[in-house]
């Protein structure tokens, strides 16, 4: 059962309307129209306090709405990864370019457009987006940032609550010039990579940002003790669609990535798998002489 079958019928058999639904998740009534009819993909549930909030209201038992909710999520990212995916819109890019450093603009320009969408704007944006998507991870159940935020979109807080779930979805083979205004352009204040290294910084946007700096490199480290075998690492060794093509060397790097604090999904591996497929995020290995 999908989760939206689950909610109509639970809201008949209660006796409940959206409306209901909507005031105790603190979201607009046409948001959880367009979940119940489909036209919108659950939220991840590890973004959103909606599922509990519902669940408590239609007297479910814990936990459920968000089980049904990331199975419907991981079935269309499934689908999602078939597909060839489209290249950033132009105004994307260009906000993007506009927010580098001036320093290194031109010489990225160039490599955007040799490479549309190829490895280097893919990365950069990633790095874009998680950024921003962890501050308004951060401060969704924030009422003072939501509303300053709202205030700054002309929105109400319902509204400004619906615009950012919507934006917790966005990846980068859907963002849109909406997204952008609304979340990167006044987030982001720059950001500048170092292109020998690919050690990118991010400054955010001090007044609606809580931190207003961050660093990203990739560093080489051994293989270590594993404890014990991910949860996430197993259910994608067991789904052939993930992981049938990976190689040996490629799974004794996935088994060496240890979390203290996180457990990691599936679909994580399957992504850290694709980054350590692509060759820019590696340097060539430097030739030796032989002496005669």
């Amino acid at each position: 059962m999908d989760i939206a079958l689950l909610i109509r019928n639970r809201l008949k058999e209660l006796g409940l309307g959206q409306r209901d639904l909507a005031r105790a998740a603190h979201v607009t009534e046409s948001y959880i129209s367009q979940l119940l009819t489909q036209k919108k993909l659950p939220p991840a549930s590890n973004r959103t306090d909606m599922y509990e909030k519902i669940g408590r209201v239609l007297k479910l038992p814990h936990g459920q709405l968000a089980k049904l909710a990331d199975h419907q999520r991981l079935e269309q990212l499934r689908k999602r990864l078939k597909d060839h995916p489209s290249p950033l819109l132009h105004a994307v890019r260009e906000l993007i370019l506009r927010k580098c450093h001036p320093g290194k603009t031109r010489q990225i320009r160039e490599i955007f457009e040799k490479q549309p969408f190829g490895e280097l704007e893919r990365f950069v944006t990633q790095k874009l987006l998680g950024v921003v998507k962890s501050v308004a991870r951060q401060e969704l159940d924030n009422p003072t940032w939501v509303r300053k935020v709202a205030r700054l979109s002309k929105k109400s807080y319902p509204q400004m609550r619906v615009t950012v779930l919507k934006f917790l979805d966005t990846t980068i083979f859907d963002l849109s010039n909406e997204s952008c205004i609304e979340f990167l352009d006044p987030l982001i204040e720059s950001w500048n990579i170092d292109l020998a290294t690919f050690c990118i910084e991010i400054v955010l946007n001090r007044r609606v940002a809580p931190g207003h700096h961050k660093t990203y490199e990739f560093m080489e480290k051994g293989p270590e003790k594993i404890s014990g075998e991910e949860p996430g690492l197993k259910e994608f060794l067991e789904d052939p669609l993930l992981s049938g093509d990976a190689t040996e060397e490629e799974l004794t790097f996935l088994r060496t990535l240890t979390f203290a604090n996180k457990r990691p999904t599936s679909l994580y591996y399957y992504r850290e798998l694709q980054s350590f497929r692509d060759p820019l995020h590696f340097q060539a290995a430097k030739k030796t002489s032989s002496a005669r």
